[in-house]
């Protein structure tokens, strides 16, 4: 019956929402690359490339949980050397992402759509052994479908924000019995166990393992990263850098105006933005323009070789470059935060040894900011002139700042070890 409800649901969902998302890949070309594979349309060469044993398919949302799930993928490939190994993804940018990344994977694809035809004929195709979710995809149709067939399902690096742990509460009398298919669950921390628990998970099913991120993150830091995306951008070395991460409308406007405020002491300063979707870099370029500054540039241009040879801003319109500007900040604030968005990921600058400045609204990285605060890397801001004070302290005191980068970049590297637990976890579904 909870079947059956649900696909009413959907399929009235898919009525009133169809037109929206029609209209989107009309106008602004989203969605159009991903919509025919998710469809089931897929490439039959994709599954032709699929070849060995055990077969193991990973998937990843996003672009965050493609981060946690490329050193999982790569100690698979250390437990399975000659298993298949495939990654999905649901987004456009998590695709790009996975295929810049994870070069452990056998073959990456789209993740169908929860339509159970769709489903069925990409089951056939791929005929896993085990399936496994990265952080919390839970996908009714999906994981019934899977264990009609008897194929294992894992849920790695599970996590269960305040936001999701309250939509699910709600309906709680309808996810438990999908929660409960899932054979073996990796959380990151006790705190997100013990939510999965009161959603009605058998404690035997959830084992606390840690945070992916951290392997990924810490293996990822080279100076040779850091040298290359300074040539990539054309920023001298010795320049300081303010780089405002993953930034949502309504962020940048501060951002801009705090850099204003800082460039009367600090006067060589650059400002790097790169916002969460690409998609809006035009609209943050006019923001920068219509705030009086000529001097800025899309990093597209840059590498086009087009536009000014000197920049006092830099936007970030391509995927995939995040991680790596980090590297060149001195100072770094980290977005979805001053809105009411839940945060973003704030271990990709502390890997870098870099201090992390962020709003209040950080429901969806607790644990991490906690963290950083504990070593004294992590600095909530709730304003504008909270931001523009703590960047002009820390400006002003940079063996300090150095210091508590240090610390920061310590304790991703003291956090790491998860991926390997992980893979462990899946491989015991397998062998269950």
């Amino acid at each position: 019956m909870m079947s059956i409800a649900y696909n009413i649901l959907l399929a009235a969902a898919a009525l009133v929402l169809g037109p929206y998302y029609g209209a989107k890949m009309l106008f602004s070309g989203k969605y159009r690359n991903s919509i025919g594979p998710k469809l089931g349309f897929t490439p039959a060469e994709t599954f032709d490339a699929m070849e060995g044993t055990p077969r193991i398919w990973v998937h990843a949302v996003s672009v965050g949980e493609v981060t946690a799930a490329a050193p999982i993928v790569a100690s698979l490939r250390q437990l399975f050397p000659g298993a298949c190994i495939v990654l999905s993804t649901s987004t456009e940018t998590g695709q790009e992402m996975a295929r810049k990344f994870v070069r452990s994977a056998t073959a990456l694809f789209y993740y169908p759509l929860d339509i159970p035809c769709v489903i069925r004929k990409t089951l056939d195709r791929v005929a896993p052994d085990v399936f496994v979710a990265v952080e919390t995809e839970i996908w009714p149709n999906f994981i019934r479908l899977c264990g009609q067939r008897g194929i294992g399902i894992a849920l790695v690096n599970g996590r269960i924000s305040p936001r999701s742990f309250r939509g699910y509460g709600r309906t709680k009398f309808f996810w438990e019995a999908f929660f409960n298919r899932i054979d073996q669950i990796g959380a990151i921390s006790e705190t997100d166990a013990a939510r999965l628990q009161k959603l009605g998970v058998e404690s035997s099913r959830v084992r606390v393992l840690g945070n992916a991120k951290y392997d990924g993150l810490a293996a990822s830091v080279s100076d040779e990263l850091r040298d290359e995306t300074s040539r990539r951008l054309n920023v001298s070395p010795d320049v300081p850098v303010l780089v405002a991460g993953s930034t949502h409308e309504g962020e940048e406007s501060v951002v801009l105006s705090v850099y204003r405020e800082l460039l009367k002491e600090f006067p060589g300063l650059l400002l790097i933005v790169v916002p969460r979707h690409v998609e809006r870099s035009a609209d943050v370029i006019a923001q920068a323009r219509k705030a009086g500054f000529d001097d800025v540039i899309a990093f597209s241009d840059i590498q086009a070789g087009t536009g000014r040879k000197t920049q006092r801003v830099i936007i970030i319109d391509v995927i995939g470059e995040l991680f790596k500007v980090y590297g060149l900040a001195t100072a770094v604030f980290c977005g979805g935060s001053l809105v009411p968005r839940g945060g973003q990921n704030i271990l990709e600058a502390a890997a870098w040894g870099k201090v992390v400045l962020y709003g209040p609204s950080m429901e969806d990285f607790q644990d991490e900011r906690e963290a950083l605060e504990r070593v004294g890397a992590g600095i909530t801001v709730r304003n504008r002139g909270e931001m523009l004070d703590a960047l002009v302290q820390l400006m002003r005191h940079p063996d300090l700042l150095s210091e508590a980068g240090e610390r920061a970049r310590a304790m991703v590297a003291a956090n790491t070890g998860a991926s390997r637990r992980h893979a462990e976890l899946i491989r015991s579904v397998l062998e269950r």
